[in-house]
């Protein structure tokens, strides 16, 4: 039996994405296999032909799968990274470090943090707390109990925004304006072996940050499968259409 392989990052979020997409894959009569794979193992994967599509890859920081020869197409959704702030806090215009018991921030996230508090010397003086993705959403619950007030820098999408728990806070970019945008990327060759029509839809297919955190929530919170909450999407259960 002949099949397409779909690449993703082993986490919820990229899970979910692959599983949308595998929807449209298979309603053009095309089987569908995974792969998970580390973020070191994803241009491997895709220069040995381990896999024929990657979802997905943010861009500009991934550019230099570019360099490879493979192709990239489509405009899944625009990644975010802004400080917030717990909406029950009430913090908005003029806030300050002040108002903050630590900065709270993820791995993936933490870089572009860190570029931010060279600028912000104020932002130095609170609690340093890098916390794993999948715990976010549990440990901000656990500061809202506790009474504590949070900077929070997430990337979107994210479980958590499929929740009213966080506001992002004006003046609180982390990107300085860059526009990042997650996409499809198709091996070398792989546009000759297959429908053009498939390829066409996979180009205008579009999910939003919306509907990524939807999806993000019901795999890693709700406890769906990744192709059962991609399902729940595509038939409208998941954001009320």
């Amino acid at each position: 039996m002949s099949y397409l392989t779909v690449g993703h990052l082993y986490t919820a979020l990229h899970a979910a994405c692959a599983s949308g997409v595998a929807r449209v894959i298979e309603a053009n009569g095309e089987d569908v296999a995974y792969a998970d794979l580390g973020n070191e193992e994803r241009l491997q994967a895709l220069d040995e032909g381990e896999i024929d599509i990657l979802v997905s890859a943010w861009f500009p920081q991934d550019e230099d799968i570019l360099k490879h020869g493979h192709e990239v197409i489509g405009s899944l959704y625009h990644p975010e990274l802004n400080f917030s702030a717990l909406t029950s806090a009430g913090k908005g215009q003029g806030w300050t470090a002040g108002d903050f018991s630590s900065l709270v921030t993820t791995a993936e996230a933490r870089p572009f943090v860190e570029r931010v508090l060279e600028r912000r010397a104020d932002l130095k003086e609170l609690p340093f707390e890098v916390v794993a993705t999948e715990n976010v959403l549990s440990r901000l619950k656990q500061d809202e109990e506790a009474g504590k007030c949070p900077l929070v820098a997430v990337w979107q999408p994210h479980a958590v925004f499929h929740t009213d728990m966080l506001d992002s806070l004006p003046d609180g970019d982390l990107l300085d304006g860059q526009v990042q945008t997650a996409r499809l990327v198709l091996r070398k060759g792989f546009r000759d072996e297959v429908d053009e029509d498939l390829i066409d839809e996979l180009s205008i297919m579009m999910l939003s940050n919306k509907v990524m955190s939807a999806l993000d929530h019901a795999v890693s919170v709700d406890g769906m499968g990744p192709e059962e909450a991609a399902e729940s999407w595509q038939r409208g259960r998941l954001i009320p259409r």
